[in-house]
């Protein structure tokens, strides 16, 4: 039992071996620092702290540590050269800002078919002279495993999308064909899952002999704390983003589960688990591309109106928070004075210097009145972003 503690100290050891750790720390810092200069130029102010990216890395922390359990519980036993391959996809992807093809699915497909393709072909390679990495057949029990946790991953994704999604949407200023500025809202987020993995190794079988495993040629098993890296990038325009993100991750958990279920029934036939983890990866992308097509069609949900001005962001700890302005909401008049643009809103904001009376047409039409005392200075600094 010792050694089954010291190989569990050992595979979370080599978590912060992997490479992929601190490359989607830095580019998680440089979404954010890109978000900040974009956010300035076009609204002269940031909306969100540009370690926001970074800060939520670990957002799935809590359904990696139950994926960590239904893992290592039932015996799923990952073939080591497939995480290599996995791996340098999955980098690859983060290397060339390619969120679009994130979703680790993508990334473990691709891993599933160069590992097969380099069995076929007998191609073999080695990583920094120390460890060999050939292909394997793994039309068998291994392509079960991979694809149950393609489909558990999906779960995860499409939660964190549904969760996360439009709080970290950040605004961007568009020309419309009418040559009016417009907004959409663009979310670029990486997650970190640490999931630990029986791996092909030494330690368990040999303390816990009746411990549940698949055979893979090899008899003996350790574990692993591995980071998967699931990358997001999805704007919308026609749809307010609190409507649009959580209704996308809904469809992508939603795959998740048929892909897990398709690929377990796959045990008895590992042939439907490849191709539940290709026609997965297939439907993942397709579930994106509709969406954007989608949200690039017909009109933007937050653009001029002629009767008022329309909140396209809404600044943390600001007076407009705290009178809970939200983003899509519509403002009609400030202080008694029917506004149309951004300068009359401001105009007629310090009517009244002390006070501010706020009407609003809310996302659902009904009109709600909103006030809130101002302090020195606070007329010039509410916290709104306003379509101009």
């Amino acid at each position: 039992m010792e050694n089954i503690i010291i190989e569990l100290a050992k595979g979370i050891g080599r978590f912060f071996l992997h490479p992929a750790i601190y490359i989607t720390l830095l580019f998680s810092i440089l979404i954010g620092y890109f978000r900040v200069k974009r956010e300035r130029k076009h609204f002269r102010t940031r909306l969100l702290w540009g370690w926001t990216e970074a800060k939520h890395l670990f957002d799935g922390y809590v359904w990696a540590i139950f994926l960590s359990v239904v893992s290592v519980g039932v015996g799923l036993v990952v073939p080591t050269s497939w995480l290599f391959i996995y791996s340098i996809w999955m980098i690859l992807f983060i290397l060339l800002f390619m969120y679009q093809l994130g979703s680790a699915i993508y990334a473990m497909a691709l891993g599933a078919v160069t590992i097969y393709l380099m069995n076929v072909y007998n191609w073999s390679f080695n990583i920094l002279s120390w460890k060999n990495i050939s292909g394997m057949d793994i039309l068998h029990e291994p392509i079960v495993t991979i694809a149950v946790l393609a489909g558990l991953l999906l779960i995860i994704e499409g939660i964190l999308i549904q969760k996360h999604g439009a709080q970290n949407a950040s605004p961007k200023l568009v020309t419309t064909p009418r040559g009016i500025e417009a907004i959409e809202y663009v979310t670029k987020r990486l997650w970190i899952l640490p999931i630990l993995l029986v791996i092909p190794g030494d330690a368990i079988a040999s303390y816990v002999p009746y411990w549940p495993q698949f055979t893979i040629g090899e008899s003996t098993f350790s574990l692993i704390l591995f980071p998967f890296v699931i990358g997001f990038q999805q704007k919308s325009r026609k749809t307010l983003a609190v409507g649009f993100f959580p209704d996308l991750g809904k469809r992508v958990w939603q795959l998740g589960i048929v892909v897990a279920i398709v690929a377990a029934v796959g045990y008895f036939m590992p042939l439907v688990s490849g191709l539940a983890l290709i026609l997965g990866a297939i439907a993942r992308l397709v579930i994106s591309y509709i969406a954007y097509k989608k949200e690039m069609s017909g009109t933007f949900a937050i653009s001029p109106q002629s009767d008022g001005v329309m909140i396209a962001g809404v600044l943390a700890d600001s007076p407009a928070e705290k009178m809970g302005l939200l983003i899509g909401e519509k403002i009609v008049k400030v202080n008694g004075q029917k506004i149309t643009n951004e300068q009359e809103f401001y105009e007629a904001v310090q009517i009244n210097a002390a006070h501010c009376r706020l009407e609003v047409v809310d996302i659902s039409g009904e009109l709600r009145l909103r006030q809130h005392i101002l302090f020195r200075h606070d007329h010039y600094r509410l916290g709104l972003i306003l379509v101009r």
